[in-house]
């Protein structure tokens, strides 16, 4: 494919000369714009178009998130890859479709994998609609929908399909999957309304259950509980006729879609 064009947008000028530096030793990048501000990088945008904007969250104005909604109204917005010193905004910038998120600083082989990925996504609009219908597949998979955890300063992936279930903490969420327990900072509410379409299920206040890691519902005297991940959890008497439903229905629905 031809070389990448890229937009590097961060308000710290040392941030910035290190990011582009390192964006101009990927082999597989030709041109670097750099933009000091979400304005400068609009102004830039005007007589330039670029592949892939790589870009930080908090700055004076218009913040990066802000940013990417307003590229978001291009007829051919690029991809975004997020730069920051905060995991906070990770949830958002996945919500808003980022390719990437890196966590500052950033080493040489992080960003190659950030330019990898901008370059299939690029490379995928340019078969046209071959290329679209292959990231549309690969984007209602479960397995490929992922929620960044920082973990001791690196941050890893935890796929939707592997979480049994996540647990209310506060302003946070600790996700059980696979024997982990990552928090993130996530509201429980926020983790529903993006995740309920994929077979989970809020079925109390403070739990939000995947179907298909259900092990066992009981119910007694009129007060159920639930069986996920070896723990049993309780279930509200709002939700338990729901939860019913939705498991008869999961068991009988090839594929296990509950829908």
């Amino acid at each position: 494919m031809r070389p990448l064009h890229v937009l590097a947008v961060d308000d710290e000028p040392p941030a910035l000369e290190d990011l582009t530096y390192l964006l101009r030793g990927d082999h597989r990048i030709g041109r670097v714009l750099a933009a000091d501000s979400s304005d400068a990088a609009l102004r830039l945008l005007e007589g330039a178009t670029v592949d892939a904007v790589f870009l930080d969250i908090r700055m004076p104005g218009l913040d990066g998130l802000d940013l990417v909604r307003v590229l978001g109204r291009f007829a051919e917005p690029p991809a975004v890859v997020f730069v920051t010193a905060y995991e906070d905004f990770a949830v958002d910038a996945f919500a808003l479709k980022a390719c990437d998120y890196l966590l500052k600083p950033v080493g040489r082989e992080r960003l190659a994998e950030a330019v990898r990925r901008v370059a299939a996504v690029v490379t995928a609009a340019a078969e046209g609609p071959a290329g679209a219908q292959a990231q549309n597949a690969a984007a209602a998979d479960p397995a490929a929908d992922r929620i960044p955890v920082d973990v001791g300063g690196v941050t890893r992936f935890v796929a939707r399909a592997d979480v049994a279930y996540a647990e209310a903490q506060g302003d946070y969420v600790r996700l059980h999957a696979n024997g982990a327990a990552p928090l993130v900072r996530v509201s429980l509410a926020v983790l529903e309304e993006r995740w309920a379409p994929h077979g989970f299920l809020r079925v109390h206040r403070g739990f939000l259950v995947s179907l298909r890691h259900v092990e066992e519902l009981r119910g007694e005297a009129g007060h159920w509980t639930l069986k996920v991940a070896g723990r049993e959890l309780p279930v509200s008497r709002r939700h338990s006729r729901e939860l019913r439903d939705l498991l008869v229905r999961w068991s009988r629905t090839p594929g296990g879609d509950p829908s």
